[in-house]
């Protein structure tokens, strides 16, 4: 037999229920940034230059432009087109850079757990250990917001076998470590059903401009042309198009240029008036207030 698994199963996309997002939209359209913090001449983590380079000055500090000038342009860029956002945010930024989730909190936006650090991941844990670094993470996050996050993203997207199971026991709502649909969809767990949210392999900057060696313009050309398809495709379907950005990828000044061009045309499109700018936790919202049935898995 060959190797499956049993979280969800196989419903095509003309099966399914048609509900709307609120106010009868079709498209939830969301921003994520991935915001993050590595160690120092070790650990996991990007190169600019070469896919599995050893941990330097130059790749550190690169990933630390991030931080201190990136993210800074990002929430510019977000306030001028009034967008809401989500953001993926390793634990330890609270440690180390305090003003970036103090300013997520000021703009109103979701803080979606994202693991301690992008120099780990949850490969090769055992279930214990996963436990209690999931819940460090959890703890530092609700320490500091005042409640517990709602979503996760594994740092890498990497999971375990067990990985949904002991984020539901946890009490999260929603994980985006399956890039399977462009709708949301309920898995099963161990503890009850866990909702799996629309997170891109390709309309995330990473994967397009590290990995694949596109260029700023590519990349915001392939933003467009996936809203023009998805505002239309909406009228038969709800859907979500989720945009992923890492402040060190796409806040370079030249990108932020081809990042506002792309988000400005999908803010002035004849049809947005059928898009619902939110966050992930509000589409969460959403498909827990559906009744059961409509959204596949429930």
């Amino acid at each position: 037999m060959l190797p499956q698994h049993d979280r969800y199963d196989y419903v095509p996309l003309p099966e399914r229920a048609d509900y709307c997002w609120p106010e009868g939209r079709r498209l939830a359209f969301t921003v994520t940034t991935n915001i993050e913090w590595f160690a120092f001449g070790t650990g996991l983590g990007h190169d600019p230059a070469r896919t599995g380079e050893p941990q330097t000055q130059r790749n550190y500090a690169w990933r630390d432009y991030g931080n201190r000038i990136g993210i800074w342009r990002l929430f510019d860029l977000l306030d001028d087109l009034a967008l809401p956002a989500g953001h993926t945010t390793n634990s330890l930024i609270y440690a180390h850079a305090p003003q970036i989730t103090d300013a997520i909190r000021r703009r109103g936006d979701e803080v979606i757990a994202h693991g301690r650090t992008n120099a780990e991941n949850l490969r090769d844990l055992w279930p214990a250990d996963e436990a209690q670094l999931i819940g460090e993470v959890t703890d530092t996050i609700a320490r500091h917001e005042g409640r517990a996050p709602r979503g996760w993203m594994g740092a890498g997207a990497y999971e375990t076998a067990c990985t949904p199971d002991l984020l539901k026991e946890r009490g999260y709502t929603y994980l985006m470590d399956w890039p399977m649909d462009d709708q949301p969809i309920w898995m099963r767990t161990r503890a009850g059903p866990i909702l799996v949210l629309p997170y891109p392999v390709e309309t995330d900057d990473a994967q397009a401009i590290i990995h694949r060696k596109w260029s700023a313009d590519a990349f915001c050309e392939m933003v467009v042309a996936q809203f023009d398809e998805m505002i239309e495709k909406s009228l038969r379907y709800p859907l979500v198009m989720n945009v992923s950005v890492h402040p060190y990828v796409f806040g370079q000044p030249f990108r932020v240029r081809a990042l506002r061009r792309a988000l400005t045309h999908c803010r002035q499109h004849p049809l947005a008036p059928r898009v619902w700018w939110c966050r992930p936790g509000d589409i969460a919202d959403h498909c827990l207030a559906l009744p059961a049935g409509v959204v596949p898995g429930s």
